[in-house]
């Protein structure tokens, strides 16, 4: 279902929730650049049928209120153009809303996929509002690298990834060798969203499996 939440700067956003209310882990989902559509509901939903407490702030609400997109390229275009609208301290304050309206006095986790992959990333490194933290292909990783982690943090990107070198990926290994890495090489960019042409099943799978064994352990 739809809620809405407040931010700290008073800043009203919609958010998707699903999963037990009485769950004992919880997680924050971060969107693509493609807004809080079918898929990311769907992933939202196979998390919640894992056991947790989800949810899914629409950080483009920011610029424009209900956005779902596509993946033709009219829509990667429109998803840059709204998601350069949305500062990274805006999107902070976003991610951070969510983690306060998720269940009070449990461990809470945060992942993100594209967009959303380096939004969890600064979630791990800005706030103190998280116990673990996952990013799927975070192409602004590399960028801040040189950040401190606040929490355990794992990664994933494919090898095959037209947007994110592998010099990135070294770099961010380089720079951060207490952080789980995962290259899958057969994979590109997106490799994980079964609407894309991009989608690669088994390493979707793979990664999935990856990041549920990570927040078991990490979140109790």
């Amino acid at each position: 279902m739809m809620t809405e939440l407040t931010a700290a700067d008073g800043h009203r956003l919609g958010a998707y929730v699903a999963g037990p209310e009485d769950a004992k882990r919880a997680l924050v989902i971060v969107q693509e650049i493609f807004g809080v559509n079918s898929h990311m509901r769907r992933v939202s939903d196979s998390f919640a049928a894992e056991g947790y407490r989800v949810i899914c702030p629409a950080l483009f609400d920011r610029v424009e209120r209900g956005v779902e997109l596509g993946y033709e390229p009219a829509d990667v275009k429109r998803g840059r153009d709204l998601r350069a609208g949305v500062s990274e301290g805006a999107a902070l304050l976003d991610i951070l809303a969510a983690a306060g309206a998720l269940p009070a006095g449990v461990k809470r986790g945060i992942v993100g996929y594209c967009w959303g992959g380096t939004v969890a990333w600064h979630g791990a490194t800005r706030s103190s509002a998280f116990a673990a933290a996952v990013g799927w292909y975070g192409g602004g990783i590399a960028a801040a690298k040189e950040e401190v982690a606040r929490c355990p943090v794992q990664l994933h990107f494919g090898e095959k990834d037209a947007s994110i070198p592998m010099t990135d990926v070294q770099a961010i290994r380089a720079a951060q060798p207490d952080v789980e890495v995962y290259v899958y090489p057969e994979a590109g960019h997106g490799f994980g969203c079964e609407q894309r042409g991009s989608y690669v099943e088994a390493d979707a799978n793979r990664a999935q499996e990856r990041t549920l064994r990570f927040f078991a352990k990490h979140l109790g």
